[in-house]
């Protein structure tokens, strides 16, 4: 849970605001207390979707289908306004994480957790299957756990089986991974019905067995093809088990037992996993002891936190002052940014303590102190003492290969905040650089970090700089816990696999799509948006095609999508089919070299709508390749230009007089990333000045840097939080900075 911001209501509707649970989909939860003092979740639907009529009526059938759902494992809806100016929902509050962050936390569920799992799923299942719905996005992320059992949430694509709004052909709806195979393959003729929900209840308790999905990772189109497909792997599920979870994942959905009929065999199949005799039968009188003891402790300590809560009768800004901004000399530094707003009531400030909340890391966008010319790879900074520690911190880059401006440019950034930091009086300890170069080769990137995480001097690493040098180095840096703090790599992958020691400090590609969609669909007025997904580009390619398409699909809004041989060189085709079927923007997800390919056929059709891409075409290749057909494509990228931010241009003016350029790409970004390691070391005691320390204190802290704010979930991600997505232009033969893309929750 996060503390409330200033932007946030004291109240809603009575409803005293406590924090924030999450924010996704068309608004924020917040944790809250009824006029009668009872926590619940309340969901707040934003007034900028409120004025939209399809937005609105998505709410309502929201709240009519909680309504008609009753099970003991249904997170059930205590109350609602949809017709308010902000509409709002509110469900009881579950104190307990989620199946998901249980398993990926503390590992897979024993057999008997896993049949109890089972049992109580299928209950709810067979409730919202008797009120004539089907949830449609049963997965790990919409289950809660609790002592007794499980709890059911998330109504936001239920339907009635008859209902088509959400299931045109070829649109596919809900969570890849999870999907019947009638979801994944589009199926609408006949509707998606209960069955459906019974395939993803396997795939659910598949992966509570095992821990992992059963048809895999990866790229979005194949998650797809497997859930058609390819048979699901249930290697690991206990045998007593097996033979249910196989009919619940037969591709036939005629085939699959109904949700009642899951229930019954799990309630007399053998346990699994447990102290009974084998072969003995247990039926659910009574709750079973089915939680892993961690995630019991975990469900008891956040309910005492929770039901700790003081009041809060106001939700305030910070009274105290931003540090200003000083001029280069030696007295004019601020003092180190404080861990937490010292205007923080005493209310508030336990507040943070007992929701888990950690102490922001509040260095403020305007209270960098620059300084230029110093090389701080060779020499300790004036008026400090030799006698203070030293601390490494090395970027690891390509710095001569394809990606060598982004890698220098990242390079330049850390020596900056490296300078800044040096330079100051206060400074507990100094800090000196270590660069390496793999050239963007994989194998030389494994080596370099096996290299730099044996030197024990180095206590944070910044880079590498491309998704295939990342996921070659970062098991070796996870071997020694080395931080490590990447701003250029795009690939979910390199945040799902597990790796301890990872902070992912840009948004990934998969979600630029959700702020594309709001920029087509508001800004650029789009009808119908063509989406044409380029082989060759790969994974990139499929992740950003896959979640446009599911991002418009879960609203719904009409698309039309198209898929490009990585064989062919002609786009014509594909504009050809798209613009027939009327589109009237049109997503390219691919790369530079093909991405002007496009552009021409495009521009020989005359087509002037919305052109749109991803990160990667923000190359001068682009550029070059393209010519007068780059001429108003616009890019959705997580970089900005900080010489049209006002945080930065300081920033800006002290790269070019040390650099003799202006900061390219990504530079900005990895001195903050760089600023935010030094500024949390500075924090620590001496003693505490450790890679796990460091690393602790990162991800539990909130940096506000001079391009966005970095925040961390469990699995070292960004948070998405509605910032850090940032549009670009191409105008006059040159990439112009737009500014924040409009945010989308």
């Amino acid at each position: 849970m996060e503390p409330l911001r200033i932007q946030d209501p004291a109240r809603v509707a009575g409803h005293r605001l406590l924090g924030r649970l999450g924010s996704g989909g068309m608004g924020v939860v917040y944790l809250a207390r009824t006029p009668g003092g009872t926590l619940v979740a309340l969901k707040v639907l934003h007034a900028e979707y409120a004025g939209e009529q399809d937005f609105r009526e998505r709410f309502q059938r929201e709240v009519e289908v909680a309504r008609r759902v009753d099970s003991p494992w249904v997170v059930p809806l205590v109350d609602a306004d949809p017709g308010a100016a902000e509409p709002w929902l509110a469900t009881t509050f579950v104190p307990g994480p989620s199946l998901g962050e249980a398993v990926a936390a503390y590992g897979p569920l024993e057999g008997r957790g896993v049949r109890h799992l089972g049992i109580r799923l299928a209950e709810a299942l067979g409730a919202v299957h008797r009120a004539g719905l089907v949830h449609r996005d049963l997965k790990p992320g919409n289950v809660l756990i609790a002592h007794d059992g499980p709890r059911l949430i998330d109504f936001g694509i239920a339907r009635a089986p008859q209902d088509r709004a959400l299931t045109v052909t070829g649109m596919v709806v809900g969570t890849p991974g999870y999907l019947s195979p009638e979801q994944a393959d589009g199926r609408a003729g006949d509707g998606i019905g209960s069955a459906s929900d019974v395939f993803s209840l396997g795939c659910v308790l598949a992966f509570a067995a095992t821990g992992r999905a059963p048809f895999g990772g990866g790229a979005v189109d194949a998650l797809l093809y497997r859930a058609v497909h390819a048979p699901a792997d249930l290697d690991g599920v206990p045998a007593v088990l097996r033979e249910t979870l196989a009919g619940c994942l037969d591709k036939d959905p005629d085939r699959r037992p109904q949700a009642v009929e899951v229930a019954r065999r799990l309630t007399s199949d053998p346990v699994a996993g447990g102290d009974e005799a084998p072969g003995s039968t247990r039926h659910d009188d009574q709750v079973p002891d089915w939680l892993p003891e961690p995630v019991g402790v975990l469900i008891a300590e956040r309910s005492a936190a929770v039901l700790a809560l003081p009041d809060v009768e106001q939700t305030l800004p910070p009274t105290d002052s931003p540090p200003s901004r000083g001029t280069a000399g030696p007295d004019t530094g601020p003092p180190s940014p404080p861990l937490a707003s010292s205007s923080r009531t005493a209310g508030r400030r336990r507040f943070l303590l007992l929701a888990g909340g950690t102490a922001a890391l509040a260095a403020s966008a305007g209270g960098a102190w620059w300084t230029v010319g110093r090389d701080d790879s060779r020499h300790g900074p004036t008026g400090v003492s030799a006698r203070r520690p030293v601390h490494t911190v090395a970027l690891h880059g390509d710095l001569t290969g394809p990606h060598r401006e982004s890698g220098q440019a990242q390079g330049n950034g850390l020596r900056l905040a490296v300078a800044d930091f040096n330079a100051r009086d206060d400074a507990p300890f100094r800090v000196k650089t270590r660069v390496v170069d793999d050239g963007g080769d994989p194998a030389a990137a494994s080596r370099l970090a096996a290299e730099l995480t044996d030197d024990p001097e180095v206590l944070a690493v910044v880079g590498p700089t491309t998704d295939e040098t990342g996921q070659a180095a970062l098991a070796a840096y996870d071997a020694g816990l080395l931080p490590v703090v990447a701003v250029s790599p795009g690939t979910t992958a390199l945040s799902i696999q597990g790796f301890r020691s990872f902070l992912h400090a840009r948004l990934p590609d998969a979600v630029l799509p959700a702020y594309v969609s709001n920029y087509l669909r508001h800004k650029g007025r789009s009808r119908r948006i063509g989406i044409v997904v380029d082989r060759s580009a790969g994974d990139y390619g499929t992740d950003l095609g896959g979640s446009l398409s599911n991002a418009l699909g879960s609203i719904p809004y009409p698309s039309v999508p198209n898929v490009v041989s990585a064989m062919s060189h002609d786009f014509t085709d594909a504009v050809d089919t798209v613009l027939a079927a009327g589109a009237d923007s049109v997503f390219f997800a691919g790369l530079p070299d093909r991405g002007a390919l496009i552009a021409e056929a495009l521009h020989a059709r005359g087509f002037r709508g919305p052109r749109v891409s991803g990160p990667a075409l923000l190359h001068d290749r682009f550029l070059t390749d393209a010519r007068d057909s780059a001429q108003g494509w616009v890019m959705m990228a997580p970089v900005v230009d900080p010489t049209r931010k006002p945080e930065a241009r300081a920033f800006a003016t002290a790269y070019r007089r040390r650099f003799g350029r202006m900061p390219p790409r990504y530079a900005a970004e990895a001195y903050d990333v760089t600023s935010m390691l030094l500024t949390a070391l500075a924090r620590l005691p001496a003693k505490d000045r450790t890679r796990h320390k460091l690393l602790t204190a990162v991800r539990r802290g909130t940096y506000r840097g001079i391009t966005k704010t970095f925040a961390f979930t469990a699995t070292g991600m960004m948070v998405i939080d509605g910032t850090g997505g940032f549009l670009w232009r191409v105008d006059q033969g040159a990439f112009v900075y737009g500014g924040p893309a409009p945010a989308t929750v």
